[in-house]
């Protein structure tokens, strides 16, 4: 693949032309020159947008797709394509299909399903057998096989034991374990955030102690185990004063925050719209000003959009009976870009590839081409039209968002997204 990115603004502070205006040429899928102006002698392609910008291309580290088991909510065609639409050059994918991705067999076949695509897919395998939270799954073999993590979608580990002996075993082989924060007994039946909000629609609540007491639990197996923990879509205010010091104490832990977490309230549950049921639920606006903080001071190492696609028939029914989860590939840049300005917002969609392990390669000269091609500047409210994705379950419809992402370049492919 050879191309001239024409006039595009470099986004990318690991790289020497961070906040630069340059055309990039790329050959053979490598940047061979990046200069103020560069000459079109071999006739290649170009691209020009308005306001062109580029970074490295982005990373989400949650993402479900239906298949295997239910395609009808999105395949790994269609959900790799809506990745690149989006921005996103890699996601990695949960187990969470049917079979639950907990053999290298498992591992294989999604793989399988993703190779010579432009978007790069890495399985995360499940922790436990069947995700049931009893017995180990196969880790090392999965790792193997390619699962960058070890975790069960949404699912917490009930044992603690299980969760001590999942670190130590990781540990033989710098496996990354995934542990979702939330005691079942605390949460009970509960489908919303307990508070004002849930008490005054008749929601049964789940209290952010739930998540608290997790997240306490699981630092302190961490410290007890030395081993590595990531832990997912934390959603509370005290979660991240819990990681924070857990941090300052060195311990090896990260996390993330969903962005439908970091940008949306309880407040959205008025009408009782079932996309914005998601798990964890969201919280109080105080809640969503501490995950802020937490962004800003580092304490939160990266956003997800937790892209959990889900079809009609589980999606619109009543409120009790909705299964969780929104959609949020299509909506991660412009969301983000309503809280934090864009260079932050830039650093959060890339950080998450050291700790998984995911290859990076900077907007440099001899580097491979891995970028995201936006616009940050524009708003505009989002509609259906806007999804790419198979399942519509989008808490971000008829919001106002801002900036727009072209495409992306990568594995020597180009998407344009408009």
């Amino acid at each position: 693949m050879n191309l001239i990115i024409k006039s595009a603004t470099i986004l990318d502070s690991k790289s020497k032309h961070n906040g630069s205006t340059n055309d990039i040429l790329i050959e053979n899928g490598i940047i061979t020159q990046i200069a103020s102006t560069i000459e079109n002698t071999n006739n290649y392609e170009t691209i020009s947008h308005e306001n062109l910008h580029v970074s490295q291309g982005w990373f989400d580290s949650s993402v479900s797709l239906g298949e295997p088991g239910f395609e009808e909510r999105e395949t790994i065609e269609n959900g790799l394509k809506t990745a690149a639409k989006s921005g996103f050059t890699a996601i990695a994918v949960n187990p969470n299909a049917n079979p639950i991705a907990d053999t290298k067999a498992d591992i294989a076949f999604l793989k399988s399903n993703a190779l010579e695509n432009i978007v790069n897919l890495y399985p995360i395998g499940a922790l436990t057998t069947k995700s049931e939270s009893v017995d180990l799954a196969e880790l090392f073999d999965m790792k193997n096989a390619g699962a960058i993590a070890f975790g069960d979608y949404q699912k917490a580990i009930t044992n603690p034991n299980l969760l001590k002996i999942a670190l130590l075993y990781a540990s033989n082989f710098d496996g990354l374990v995934l542990s979702f924060p939330q005691e079942n007994k605390i949460a009970g039946k509960g489908i919303v955030n307990e508070g004002h909000n849930s008490t005054r629609l008749g929601l049964k609540g789940i209290p952010a102690l739930a998540e608290e007491l997790q997240v306490a639990r699981d630092l302190f197996l961490l410290e007890y185990t030395k081993g590595k923990l990531h832990i997912p879509t934390i959603s509370s205010a005290k979660s991240v004063e819990l990681i924070r010091e857990a941090k300052q104490k060195g311990l090896n832990v990260s996390c993330s925050v969903a962005i439908h977490n970091l940008v949306m309230s309880d407040d959205e549950l008025e009408e009782f719209d079932t996309n914005f049921k998601v798990l964890p639920p969201l919280r109080t606006q105080n809640d969503c000003k501490a995950l802020l903080e937490g962004i800003h001071d580092g304490t939160i190492d990266m956003v997800t959009t937790d892209h959990n696609p889900i079809d009609v028939e589980h999606k619109k029914v009543e409120f009790d009976n909705a299964m969780y989860g929104t959609i949020g590939l299509e909506t991660a840049f412009g969301a983000l870009q309503t809280v934090l300005d864009t260079e932050k917002v830039i650093d959060l969609l890339t950080a998450g590839k050291d700790r998984f392990g995911i290859e990076t390669s900077q907007i440099s000269v001899g580097h491979k081409a891995n970028l995201t091609l936006f616009n940050p500047e524009g708003n505009y409210t989002f509609t259906e039209k806007h999804i790419h994705s198979t399942s519509k379950n989008s808490a971000f419809l008829d919001k106002e968002l801002k900036g727009t992402v072209y495409g992306i370049i990568h594995n020597q492919q180009k998407i344009d997204s408009i």
